[in-house]
């Protein structure tokens, strides 16, 4: 519901913009980046985090930086440096530490495959959404979730869910919050800076995620902040810092408005 929310909301703006929609090789890459964001991502995390702790799937998120460096080298994206890979360790040390407390938790191995798998499908979404070339962020987000909210709905159907719409507003808000704050606005900044930096550097947003949300917990909720933790924050941002460091790639033009 979710997807399908954000998908019509991004195909309004297009036709208020007057925007045209992916074509041709760029169409494939929005399809494909929907299909591996979305459509198996999406599942997948859910599927692990029914039985892993937060804070240990975010230890395992944390791990995207280094697969993105190791898989844009391998479809010739990116090179591979000391500062990618250095800041990359870095910062996922830091993640861990973080959450230092939650990685004892006796989960099934299956349920951290999913979540392992699930990072590995965010990785080839960015990979193929980068490989198509400069293009809107809102068009290929219209389509990518339509596509993703096509393969959710079989896997919902796969896996029997019941399929009650909802009815009250405490339901209603949160879908409307991930389709309005989420998909159409989190996602079209993310494919904008995918066209304009290389992946590897974006992919450090899922290590400073965990810190900001530490930070939020402090401030709005008035959470304790332990030493390792806050230890722990200093190490991610200093392995950000190592990672940003690497020498850009030379990015293409892009068509995006």
């Amino acid at each position: 519901m979710r997807l399908t929310l954000a998908s019509a909301l991004l195909v309004a703006i297009l036709k208020i913009r007057r925007q045209p929609f992916p074509r041709e090789k760029a169409l494939r890459a929005a399809l494909i980046f929907g299909f591996f964001q979305f459509g198996i991502n999406f599942p997948l995390l859910y599927l692990g985090e029914k039985e892993v702790p937060s804070g240990l799937a975010a230890v395992i998120f944390a791990t995207i930086p280094l697969s993105s460096a190791l898989l844009t080298r391998a479809f010739g994206l990116e090179r591979l440096d000391a500062a990618k890979l250095s800041g990359a360790v870095v910062a996922l040390v830091g993640v861990a530490l973080i959450f230092v407390n939650q990685l004892h938790s006796d989960v099934h191995p299956l349920a951290l495959l999913w979540v392992l798998l699930a990072t590995w499908a965010a990785c080839f979404g960015t990979i193929a959404l980068k490989r198509g070339g400069g293009q809107s962020p809102i068009a290929s987000n219209a389509v990518a979730t339509a596509i993703g909210a096509v393969v959710c709905l079989a896997w919902s159907f796969v896996a029997r869910e019941p399929h009650r719409l909802p009815t009250t507003a405490p339901e209603w808000l949160p879908i409307l919050y991930l389709a309005v704050v989420g998909s159409v606005g989190g996602f079209v900044i993310f494919a904008w800076l995918v066209h304009r930096w290389a992946i590897t550097r974006v992919s450090f947003i899922s290590v400073v995620i965990p810190v900001l949300a530490l930070a939020l917990g402090a401030v709005v909720r008035h959470e304790r902040i332990s030493l390792i933790s806050l230890v722990g924050s200093v190490v991610v941002l200093l392995g950000v810092t190592i990672g940003l460091r690497s020498r850009q790639e030379r990015q293409p033009a892009t068509e995006a408005g």
